[in-house]
């Protein structure tokens, strides 16, 4: 390849078009215009990133690490056919790779986007604005002539496919519903390019499950729940007497602020006890639970 390389490392892949029966070792090789798996040099498959209509990775169980690799599968157009490649290596091998594959897929597209399309329950005036996508760590970047602005996935509370009438017609768009600064924002963004939108889809989904794996680790109690509830609702703890939220004992409630704070919902403040991104993404969640 011509072009840079921006991942090249050596793991296992197979493909309906290379015709084996079991996956053969080779050359993983990456750069901003296509993807070549290569067994031999005179032996190696090449798919240019704008065939590419999905990508799915898929990680081992730990317990099944000795036995298995884990794999990220590439969906791909060949002539009038569609083919799947998998190339399998170690969890971090792959994890890396995953995550350079879908910024060469997506970095730069050209988006449509309404940062604050709703502040809370209401609908603003704000109108769509051309930006280009970026992906970070955790992180969706829409970069814009007026300025750029970034939703961090820990502070998503739900997403969805939704269409929009932009510039005259009906357009798929991905509804981003996160919080900031104790406040629920609604962002719209629309990209021109289906295939793109189906890709941008698979990486939130598989970014923010891992997310939700994280918060579904976290213990918590019915008298947690209803601090934090209650802090979401009324944006902080001041004036709020906690005995009138929890049932207990002063000495309790400092305990539990502490044992919050200590597993991330809680950060602490010039003005007491606030919710951090990640209490709210919580809080919002468990916010029907505590009213029913």
């Amino acid at each position: 390849m011509s072009e840079s390389i921006i991942a090249d490392f050596v793991g296992k892949f197979n493909a309906e078009v290379l015709t084996r029966a079991e996956p053969v070792k080779g050359r993983v090789l990456l750069s901003q215009k296509r993807l070549v798996l290569a067994a031999k040099e005179d032996d190696k498959l090449t798919i240019p990133l704008s065939s590419i209509f999905d990508v799915a990775v898929g990680h081992i169980p730990p317990d099944l690490g000795d036995f298995f690799d884990s794999t990220v599968t590439v969906a791909f157009e060949r002539g009038n056919a569609r083919h799947v490649a998998v190339v399998e290596a170690d969890d971090d091998k792959i994890s890396k790779f995953s995550t350079v594959l879908f910024k060469a897929i997506l970095n730069g597209t050209e988006t449509t986007v309404k940062e604050r399309a709703r502040v809370g329950g209401r609908v603003t005036s704000e109108e769509y604005t051309t930006a280009k996508l970026f992906l970070k760590p955790g992180t969706v970047e829409f970069r814009r002539p007026e300025g750029s602005f970034e939703v961090s996935l820990k502070t998503v509370t739900d997403f969805q496919r939704s269409t929009r009438e932009i510039a005259g017609s009906n357009r798929p768009a991905l509804t981003f519903r996160h919080m900031k600064d104790g406040t629920a924002i609604t962002t719209e963004a629309a990209l021109a390019s289906p295939r793109k939108m189906a890709i941008l889809g698979r990486f939130l989904r598989l970014e923010y499950s891992d997310l939700m794996q994280e918060l579904q680790d976290v213990e918590l109690t019915s008298d947690k729940t209803e601090i934090l509830v209650a802090m979401y609702s009324t944006g902080d703890l001041d004036g709020m007497p906690l005995a009138n939220i929890v049932s207990a004992e002063a000495s309790e409630v400092t305990m539990l602020l502490q044992d919050m704070e200590e597993e991330g919902l809680l950060q602490d403040s010039a003005d007491g006890p606030t919710l951090t991104p990640t209490g709210e993404v919580v809080a919002s969640r468990h916010l029907e639970d505590v009213n029913d």
